[in-house]
């Protein structure tokens, strides 16, 4: 029983917000505005020159704007929990760090684990639709190559080695392990300039050629939204579509007008959306990398949010003028609009706009993987050779052992089975960070011990708080909010399982929902009754604690859509993933040695006191 107990105290021991003996090996160089670029370069990737299309033709129609807008506030949710925590903890880790200071190591660990998940995909998938792109312009040369002379042919891997999206994803990450040569000569210097972009090689650089990439994708958005209002036609929102195939009596892409499949169709078409918001967590990762953190990080998570928003919503609704919705190509979708107002060149200027949004998308997975890689690292849970970084404060050993991991991936694997484990990694993720505030907000200080009368036994003893955040008072809300999140769990398995029977109001389904529903609405009002910690920060979550319930509601329901291939495919990457915390980090915690060693150190005192 000592043994399990002490397991237990193990894995859930947490970390302090500023540890005695760690200090930071970044160097401060980036400002608010080099954040901003890199969470509109993350987020504002591909998906506004592909998934405005796709989403607009088969779910959604012309009200795909009202679609990102549901989607933009589903972010904004997740977005102003991680902004908090980033002017609180200025440190490199992400929800990493955010939930190994809030709810302990294994979670934490489990955090950072789906957090790499979603960048080393992330990071494959486009490199992928970086080379497809590429390959394109020049008439399908590589692939047509590649398929005749290194085909693979097997179940599970691509139908070739797509070599130019693996070279591409190691010469960024890969600067660090000839920088010591390439610096001492100065024929070289053109090298250095050239990849001046280079993970490795310095983050300020990193962020400069981002910015200008990101520069160039939002010109290219501005000159799509420009042209499609001047090109446009607004009967186009209240069209009807030709009928089915074989005059069915049901149209195949619905009724026509602005919400052609209904407002369930605008739902939908938001749940879709919400992915291309996935990428403004980036920024938490470099709050050791910022100047003054406590400011920068909160206002370049919203903004680059909000300039994203106005980007998707202007270009769909220009995409919808141009042409009327069910035209829409569910690939090309603008370089079609163009054909078909007869404006056929400017698909040239669309492929640069891509090119320019699939660099920095690839720049701005690849930017945090090694940062989060380095964070668990410094913490013992992961080797110890990630934790080096060059002269400039780059995390080098991470950058190239996270870049050769991902570039495997883009040169043997088949991605678009492993794509959804995108989404599990990046939901868990925000689905945490919205607890982890809750738990965060109403923690006791430092200072505020338990009172004793509040541990009193009585009748009605759960319903009465003090005046101030207690231990216990803190206790009761993490109670409250892992019940919480049990009941939200429950209520969107039933929203997503049991909808034909909520569909035909049987009466066990409705019983159930309601119920869940009535213990939630009753545990937001316990916990909002309670006092928070006084401790104030630069930006601090409105609504508590409604948004963070809210935002972890929206994350849980998306996670739910997901196969149950994909479900597999998570719980094998999550065993390896144990397996390394059980065997290695588990014992080479440095909290853990931390711990041991304060331990020590009060026993000696106590045989001295004698």
């Amino acid at each position: 029983m000592r043994l399990l107990k002490s397991f237990f105290v193990s894995i859930s021991r947490r970390k302090p917000l500023e540890p005695d003996d760690e200090k930071s090996t970044f160097n401060r160089c980036l400002t608010t505005l080099d954040l901003v670029a890199l969470g509109v370069g993350s987020t504002l990737g591909a998906g506004v020159y592909v998934l405005s299309g796709e989403v607009a033709r088969d779910t959604a129609g012309p009200s795909i704007i009202i679609s990102f807008l549901i989607a933009a506030i589903a972010s904004v949710f997740a977005g102003l929990c991680y902004a908090e925590f980033g002017s609180r903890v200025p440190k490199t880790g992400s929800a990493y760090l955010y939930s190994y200071v809030t709810v302990g190591e294994l979670l934490a660990f489990i955090t950072g684990w789906n957090l790499l998940l979603s960048y080393v995909i992330g990071t494959s998938s486009v490199a992928l639709a970086w080379s497809g792109t590429f390959d394109d312009l020049i008439g399908g040369a590589i692939s047509k190559y590649f398929e005749q002379n290194a085909a693979m042919n097997v179940p599970g891997l691509a139908p070739y080695p797509d070599i130019f999206a693996a070279s591409l994803i190691l010469l960024l990450s890969g600067n660090a392990a000839f920088k010591a040569q390439t610096a001492k000569c100065q024929n070289e210097k053109f090298i250095i300039f050239f990849l001046k972009g280079l993970l490795a090689f310095g983050v300020k650089e990193s962020t400069t050629i981002n910015k200008i990439f990101t520069a160039i994708n939002i010109l290219v958005l501005l000159f799509v939204t420009i042209s499609g209002f001047i090109k446009g036609d607004l009967q186009n929102w209240s069209i009807t579509p030709p009928p089915g195939p074989d005059n069915s009596t049901e149209p195949q892409f619905g009724s026509g007008g602005f919400f052609p499949y209904g407002f369930t169709g605008t739902l939908a078409g938001a749940a879709t959306c919400f992915y291309a918001f996935v990428g403004f967590d980036c920024i938490a990762t470099t709050g050791e990398e910022v100047k003054n953190p406590q400011k920068s990080v909160p206002v370049g998570i919203v903004a680059s949010l909000l300039i994203c928003f106005l980007a998707y919503f202007a270009v769909s609704a220009a995409l919808t003028l141009m042409m009327p919705y069910f035209l829409l190509d569910e690939k090309s979708p603008l370089p079609v609009a163009f054909d078909y107002v007869g404006w056929g060149p400017a698909k040239y200027v669309v492929a640069v706009g891509s090119l320019c949004a699939l660099s920095t998308s690839l720049l701005g997975s690849m930017f945090p993987m090694p940062r989060v890689l380095f964070a668990m690292a410094r913490d013992g849970l992961l080797f110890g050779p990630l934790t080096r970084v060059t002269s400039k404060g780059s995390p080098a050993i991470a950058t190239i052992s996270s870049g050769v991991v991902a570039a495997i991936m883009a040169l043997l694997f088949d991605l678009e089975a492993l794509v959804d484990l995108m989404s599990v990694g990046t939901l868990f993720a925000y689905t945490l960070v919205a607890i982890c505030i809750l738990i965060l907000r109403y923690q006791a200080g430092e200072t505020e011990k338990s009172d004793p009368q509040d541990t009193q036994t009585s009748k009605f003893g759960f319903l009465k708080v003090p005046p101030m955040a207690t231990a216990d008072s803190s206790r009761r809300v993490t109670i409250l909010t892992v019940v919480t999140v049990v009941c939200v769990t429950g209520l969107c398995v039933m929203l997503t399982q049991a909808m034909d029977a909520l569909g035909k109001g049987e009466s066990w389904s409705i019983a159930v929902v309601c119920i869940l529903g009535v213990i939630i609405v009753l545990n937001i009002i316990l916990i909002w009754i309670h006092p928070q910690n006084d401790t104030k920060a630069a930006f601090m979550v409105p609504l508590l604690p409604v948004l963070p319930i809210l935002s972890t509601l929206i994350n849980v329901y998306l996670m739910v859509q997901l196969s149950g291939p994909t479900w597999i495919r998570y719980a094998v990457w999550m065993a390896i993933g144990l397996l390394i915390y059980f065997v290695y980090g588990l014992h080479f915690s440095v909290l853990r040695k931390r711990t041991t060693t304060e331990a020590t150190d009060n026993e000696v005192v106590k045989e001295n006191r004698f």
